[in-house]
């Protein structure tokens, strides 16, 4: 996905004639990238196993399309960098439009292989997910909202606290994010509510300064202020922690990742879905951290609740090191485990590898990296 709070992208074929092939058999989809459908064409989307089938407005997304109709496509970036929302074009053709070489290659494409986050209808299509799409985790269809800023404070360097009350409430499930609509530049960058859900109707953002960003520098760090409108859709992402489990979880973020982890930490706190949660928390230097007292205090009144926050370039009082040798040094073992990690790609790549040094499986630890956004022109 991408640096939800640092300018960032989070990181997921439609009813036409013909023949179903073979179960597991795709088609070459026609690649009709630069192909212009007539003014105003809208197509039929179908998703192979389910009884959904929809309309795509013309220019619109098909993944886009399906998440407004509450039909399901696994995803994570939005933006064509992660390529977790790839589907196979059984049927019909599409436009390609600008996914990238490097998520969909020629030979994917030519697979009959798509990404729903980019791709548009150039006829009547059905499609297939590549990823899982019934683990009967809470659907909460795609919306746009308006909402007013109701608090905008700095808490560490070069990271602000963004409060946003919708003008009605949008639901989502633990560790999803929205997407701002940056006014006058037609651009949307992507943030993790760190508040859960069953909240008072707020949504709140940890939102990280980019040199030169469009979101950051740009605005919210420039001219946005209490009171002002802004443009916003969700919920996205399927980074996220909604069903109990036996096993006690340990949340480890870099920087602004911490957002998502906190909303995950606080919703499963309260209604009981782990045994215990270790929340670990990697900075640089002291001035990186925040809410630190609020974490000691919860750790304090809720004896399910451990909170470790980690300095790489400081020495204090607390733990110094890189948050994911914290992390090894206080399990020798993490069998029997969970994880959820989000910051950047290195140090999420630095804690799969340490918690696999400590035994935990594969498939117990959920990630959401953050990757950098693309440049707006102009």
């Amino acid at each position: 996905m991408s640096d939800r709070s640092a300018e960032t992208i989070p990181a997921a074929a439609p009813d036409g004639p013909g023949d179903r092939p073979p179960a597991g058999v795709g088609v070459q989809a026609p690649d009709r990238t630069g192909f212009q459908p007539p003014d105003g064409a809208r197509f039929h989307l179908t998703i192979d196993g389910t009884d959904t089938s929809l309309t795509v407005e013309p220019g619109q997304s098909m993944l886009d399309a399906a998440l407004r109709a509450a039909a399901w496509i696994p995803h994570s970036c939005t933006q064509g960098t992660c390529g977790t929302c790839k589907v196979r074009v059984l049927c019909g053709a599409v436009d390609h439009r600008d996914s990238p070489d490097y998520t969909l290659t020629a030979d994917e494409r030519c697979g009959g292989l798509a990404l729903a986050c980019r791709a548009t209808p150039t006829q009547d299509v059905r499609i297939q997910p590549v990823g899982a799409v019934d683990d009967g985790v809470p659907r909460h269809p795609l919306r746009d909202y308006t909402g007013t800023v109701i608090a905008l404070e700095d808490i560490a360097r070069d990271i602000r606290r963004l409060v946003v009350e919708p003008d009605m409430p949008m639901a989502f499930n633990a560790g999803q994010y929205a997407e701002l609509i940056v006014p006058g530049h037609g651009v949307a960058r992507q943030y993790s509510m760190a508040n859960p859900p069953d909240g008072p109707g707020v949504l709140e953002f940890h939102v990280k300064r980019t040199p030169g960003g469009v979101a950051t520098e740009g605005w919210i760090f420039a001219g946005l202020t209490v009171g002002d409108r802004v443009a916003l859709r969700g919920p996205l992402g399927q980074f996220h922690l909604v069903h109990p489990q036996p096993e006690p979880a340990i949340l480890i973020g870099g920087g602004t990742g911490l957002a998502p982890l906190v909303s995950i930490a606080r919703h499963a706190l309260s209604h009981n879905l782990v045994p215990e949660v270790f929340l670990y928390h990697g900075g640089r230097r002291e001035e990186d951290l925040y809410d630190v007292e609020v974490f000691r205090e919860l750790e304090r009144v809720d004896g399910r609740f451990h909170y470790r926050p980690a300095l790489s370039e400081q020495e204090w009082s607390g733990a110094t090191g890189m948050v994911t040798d914290v992390v090894v040094e206080d399990f020798s073992s993490c069998k029997g485990m969970s994880a959820y990690l989000c910051g950047p790609p290195a140090m999420v790549a630095a804690a799969q590898k340490a918690l696999k040094r400590r035994r935990m499986p594969p498939r117990q630890i959920r990630r959401e990296e953050f990757t950098p956004a693309p440049q707006a022109a102009g």
